[in-house]
């Protein structure tokens, strides 16, 4: 939710875009950022992890897929995207959290095992108690020779 403010101050008209922080929450830890002062201040914190807020990876304009990871086109670019910077063009962007090891990340790793024919631990263990199985069954049904042989 966004609300326009308009203040008045000593004859300068001052026009600023608040966002309001009901869906706002860490960038890091996920928790809820609530009672701080909008827009938020470079050195603003995470009260739960004392993470930095004034962040790209909380801003609106981050995005992992574009030059810079940044969608802003006229952005100074950020080195450190965890780290609190200057931008004039952060915006803080509700739902920010990702948590790590994602179901992107489970997604594009079980494409590259299917791309490159590589099972997955517990698909190899399945196969395995399968083919242990059927093995057994062949045993029983033509009689271990190993064992006679012995």
């Amino acid at each position: 939710m966004q609300a326009s403010v308009v203040l008045f101050l000593r004859g300068f008209i001052i026009s600023a875009r608040i966002e309001m922080d009901t869906d706002l929450v860490c960038w890091k830890c996920g928790g809820p950022i609530h009672g701080l002062p909008m827009p938020l201040a470079r050195l603003a914190e995470c009260r739960l992890c004392h993470a930095e807020l004034h962040v790209c990876r909380l801003c609106e304009f981050y995005d992992r897929k574009v030059a810079d990871q940044c969608r802003e086109p006229v952005a100074d670019s950020v080195k450190e995207k965890e780290r609190a910077n200057f931008c004039g063009y952060f915006q803080p962007r509700p739902h920010a959290y990702m948590p790590a090891g994602g179901s992107q990340t489970q997604a594009a790793k079980a494409g590259l095992h299917a791309l490159f024919g590589i099972e997955s631990k517990q698909e190899n263990d399945k196969a395995i108690n399968a083919a242990d199985r059927l093995r057994r069954e062949l045993d029983q049904l033509f009689g271990d020779d190993r064992k006679n042989n012995n």
